[in-house]
């Protein structure tokens, strides 16, 4: 992949951005949505009704003159392997759906587990807290760096699809790399853990802010992955392998779903109390003092799981 030209040195716009008008205006005829026992809006039920058939997340990308467009997207599939076709479906207000006809090309970016931030920022949510995002451009069209897998497809064909237009691509790049995806379900963030029945004993609340907020790292056997003394605000869910605990007077083997860092996390003037090595190669989630609190102001109920948890401890060591 080749870096992208100076010229792309330019804002970004993100999300569904009202772009007027599309080709498509003729409608069927309504009929009434039976949503059997399901109370409320019937649009709200058939959208939470979609929302439990877990996907992946994309951000769908092109570019119009020097400028590069993205937003997220989970309704994309594979069509055919020969040719091989791809789909992708926009709301006809998006400012991305206006952009693509039939020559154009589009980027499908399908995002790792721990870039839920990502996928966020081309949401339009959090936007100012996000870094901007990186590009490298292949078959002319800009891709997200460090994406989890990467298609560049033409549009061959556009249809109708009610508030929703439908696009048909011929791909002409595909790359993939190693990884777990981001997924989505039931309207949140989900990921892929190996064995679940090791994280029973956390929180469900903060699980989930630790799995889908977090940023996975790995470690070989042998490496240090916090030093008693030094200066971090980095708490840790250790994901598989296994980790030692140093401190005066005390060692402790910690394996799959130990938090380790949650003292210093909440205290970040304070000095490691321990040195954690990796007894086995391990990989591990980790969360910055900042990223964590902004998981927590989104979902109270992990802050009291979080405090639970701190209160166990005391009263293991008291």
């Amino acid at each position: 992949m080749s870096a992208l030209p100076e010229e792309f040195d330019v804002p970004l716009t993100v999300g569904a951005g009202l772009s007027g008008g599309t080709s498509f205006d003729d409608l069927p005829e309504a009929h009434a949505l039976d949503v059997g026992a399901l109370e409320g809006d019937p649009a709200l039920a058939f959208r939470r009704t979609m929302g439990m058939f877990a996907t992946g997340v994309t951000v769908l990308t092109t570019r119009r003159d020097a400028q590069v467009h993205g937003m997220t997207a989970n309704a994309f599939m594979s069509v055919s392997l020969s040719p091989p076709l791809v789909l992708i479906s926009l709301d006809r207000r998006a400012r991305l759906c206006s952009m693509l006809h039939e020559g154009t090309r589009f980027g499908v970016n399908v995002l790792a587990a721990g870039q839920a931030g990502l996928s966020d920022r081309f949401a339009r949510r959090l936007v100012d807290a996000m870094p901007e995002p990186s590009f490298s451009v292949v078959h002319e069209t800009p891709l997200v760096d460090g994406a989890l897998a990467h298609v560049v497809a033409r549009v061959v064909r556009s249809y109708w699809g009610g508030d929703h237009s439908l696009f048909l691509g011929q791909v002409e790049y595909a790359h993939h790399g190693e990884g777990q995806p981001l997924l989505f379900h039931g309207g949140r963030y989900e990921r892929l853990v190996s064995d679940p029945e090791i994280f029973a004993a956390l929180p469900s609340g903060l699980l989930d802010v630790l799995l889908t907020r977090g940023g996975e790292r790995v470690y070989p056997a042998g490496a240090v992955l916090m030093q008693r003394g030094e200066a971090s605000d980095e708490l840790m869910l250790v994901v598989s392998g296994e980790v030692l605990v140093e401190r005066p007077g005390r060692r402790l083997l910690l394996t799959a779903g130990a938090l380790i860092g949650e003292l210093e996390v909440l205290d970040p003037g304070a000095a490691r109390i321990a040195t954690i090595t990796a007894q086995t190669d391990t990989r591990c989630v980790a969360l910055t003092r900042d990223e964590l609190q902004a998981a927590l102001l989104e979902h109270p109920k992990a802050a009291i799981a979080l405090l639970e948890i701190l209160a166990a401890r005391f009263r293991e060591t008291a």
